[in-house]
């Protein structure tokens, strides 16, 4: 090392032959020096470029340019120290929060997005300090440096980040969120700490699949056996009936047949609905996007059950724009939506003789209204909402003039397999999934499912869903 020292300088030396070159070598000797501990040390830094300007000064032969070769080893020598001392873990300036694994906080955007499942990391505060991309896409609200409760308001998390974050051990919670769809997550929070600061890691797993399937499969076991069990014990029965007595009977024969046929199309048309409402469940968080006219969707329906209703003497009507109202969706789902709207209407209207479709656009409830708008009428879910310049809102309304839905059971219409009047529903074909089917379409379509009954005037249903920008209009 001292040879090498003693070369460089002698080098430097000889080359110096004229002042200003000498005091140019010397103020990029030092200068290099400055920059090659400037990441490490500013402190010094900035010590370094008072030196240069003092050794411009001074400068006059060539001891000054040994001098500034052996500053120049001094301060490499110091910088390959100082970068052991940080790849051996000393680490460089004040302590950071690091991981109980020990790696620092700069790291930690990599740690984080190392982990297969959703996964956010936050300070003692409970405020985000790097969040995965999965994690991202799961809560949207997340941001970094904005509390994590903020974006994952459920009480059973907030307590458990909370213990952890306290000095706690990892906890792990099932939470649930209902808006603007049902999911649930399995959330694990551990503790993340270093140097007497605490902070917490967050991994989430998303159960809304496996769950779903789980209860699907119950709700199969314990709905669909109750379902299937009464058809096909009769047309058992039947059969039976047609192997011994009444063998030789051909009148018997055809009505039993009859019968059995019926059966068969209601185990069918059950078991159809919930193939139907398990595939609208599989694609519940993928929101359609086609260009669908609710005004055509609503006349097709009229048009094909006009017939049925004709036989069950109702008669229906249908009030819609004459220009097209276009909602993003999927049209075999939105037809199945008005199709057992209206079906419901007629089949289940009590009496009532006439059946509305109303199809219309308005401005969303939080949404300013024009000025000089006509001002609503009183009364429903359209009070205090008038006409605004741009509608955002499309809204078709099936209305039937029957007795009513008794307001106990108002809440529980669109449940799996509910019905208000179980023998007269399956009497007229129905599988009790109908409504269900409609409440999963329409959330699907991020829209919204409004039931209103009054005893004796009829029954009004009514889905909201948003109307299509441009891009999907044009």
């Amino acid at each position: 090392m001292t040879a090498e020292f003693t070369r460089g300088a002698q080098e430097q030396g000889q080359g110096a032959t004229e002042p200003g070159t000498r005091r140019l070598m010397a103020l990029r000797a030092f200068r290099a020096a400055a920059r090659l501990l400037a990441p490490l040390c500013l402190g010094l830094a900035g010590g370094l470029a008072l030196v240069a300007s003092g050794m411009e000064a001074a400068a006059r032969g060539w001891p000054w340019a040994a001098l500034a070769g052996m500053a120049l080893w001094f301060m490499q020598l110091l910088a390959g120290r100082a970068l052991r001392q940080a790849r051996a873990g000393g680490g460089v300036g004040p302590s950071r929060l690091t991981p109980a694994g020990g790696a620092t906080d700069l790291a930690l955007p990599a740690v984080v997005s190392a982990f297969p499942d959703p996964c956010v990391a936050v300070d003692r505060r409970g405020v985000v300090l790097a969040i995965s991309a999965p994690a991202l896409r799961l809560f949207p609200h997340l941001v970094i440096g904005r509390p994590m409760s903020f974006a994952l308001r459920a009480p059973e998390f907030v307590e458990a980040l909370e213990a952890v974050l306290n000095g706690g051990p990892g906890r792990t919670v099932l939470v649930t969120q209902r808006v603007p769809v049902e999911r649930s997550f399995e959330i694990a929070t551990a503790p993340l700490e270093a140097d007497r600061r605490r902070g917490a890691l967050v991994v989430l797993r998303d159960l809304t699949d496996q769950l779903r399937v789980a209860q699907m499969r119950v709700d199969f076991i314990a709905n669909a056996s109750h379902e299937l069990r009464t058809p096909l014990a009769t047309v058992l029965g039947f059969i039976e009936t047609l192997q011994g007595p009444a063998r030789n009977d051909a009148v018997a024969r055809e009505r039993f047949l009859t019968i059995m046929r019926d059966q068969s199309l209601r185990m069918k048309r059950l078991i159809d609905d919930l193939l139907s409402l398990s595939r609208i469940e599989g694609r519940a968080h993928h929101a359609p996007s086609a260009p669908v006219d609710l005004v055509d969707v609503a006349r097709q329906i009229t048009g094909a059950l006009r017939p049925m209703a004709t036989d069950a003497g109702v008669d229906i009507r249908l009030a819609a724009p004459a220009e097209p109202v276009i909602v993003p969706g999927d049209r075999d789902e939105l037809l199945r939506v008005v199709e057992n709207l209206v079906e419901n209407a007629v089949k289940y209207g009590d009496g009532g003789k006439r059946v509305a479709i109303t199809v219309t656009t308005r401005a969303a409830p939080d949404e300013p209204r024009r000025e000089g708008a006509a001002k609503p009428e009183a009364g429903g879910e359209d009070a205090g909402q008038a006409a605004s310049a741009a509608p955002s809102e499309a809204v078709i309304e099936v209305r039937d003039f029957g007795a009513g839905i008794p307001a106990e059971h108002v809440p529980r219409l669109t449940e799996r397999f509910y019905r208000v009047d179980a023998q007269a529903s399956r009497g007229k074909g129905g599988s009790g999934l109908g409504l269900a089917i409609v409440k999963h379409i329409v959330n699907r379509h991020r829209g919204r499912l409004h039931v209103e009954s009054v005893p004796g005037e009829g029954a009004t249903f009514r889905v909201v869903l948003p109307l299509a920008d441009a891009s999907h209009a044009g």
